[in-house]
């Protein structure tokens, strides 16, 4: 395994970390002061296209950007406060979801495959996001689910499979090394 970073794979990583942020401000306000964004299609989409080390990166530096107080989170949020919320849980999933998914792709491309790994993605997020949710703020584990897994879950799963079906083009673009 090569230990560094090419100058390409650095930019290509780079332009993915910019985009992850834009995605957080395209976003529709919900009752509840939460938000249906792209994030999730970006962070799968990363997933799905990079190897862990890279989708790990991406992920983090995102992350890192916002806890210092760089508006990247959702409508402009930022800082330690924003991931220690409710909310934060599922900002820390991102970085669970580039970890796993990675490790669990596949070289070869199989639209049922991904869309499987993607949808697995997705699920992971909304529960993993509830239970922080419901760990913060205490309350119970229904209030967790309806608030926290069945408001985003439907659209999730349509970001999921659409982000599955374009990680080929995707994957061609940033292995392509003669751009």
């Amino acid at each position: 395994m090569n230990k560094h970073f090419t100058t390409h794979s650095l930019v290509i990583m780079a332009l993915f970390a910019a985009i992850l942020s834009i995605s957080a401000y395209i976003s529709i306000p919900l009752p509840a002061g939460s938000h249906l964004t792209l994030l999730n299609f970006m962070v799968v989409l990363i997933a799905l296209i990079f190897p862990v080390r890279q989708a790990f990166l991406i992920t983090l530096v995102w992350l890192l950007l916002g806890a210092a107080g760089v508006p990247v989170y959702i409508a402009g949020a930022a800082g330690i406060g924003y991931l220690l919320s409710g909310w934060g849980g599922y900002t820390f999933s991102f970085l669970v979801i580039s970890l796993v998914i990675p490790l669990l792709r596949r070289k070869k491309y199989s639209r049922f495959y991904y869309t499987c790994l993607a949808v697995l993605a997705v699920v992971l997020i909304d529960v993993l996001g509830a239970g922080w949710l419901m760990f913060i703020t205490k309350i119970s584990l229904r209030q967790a689910f309806l608030t926290g897994v069945l408001t985003f879950l439907p659209l999730d799963l349509l970001k999921a499979v659409a982000a599955a079906q374009i990680a080929p083009q995707f994957r061609r673009i940033v292995e392509n090394d003669n751009l």
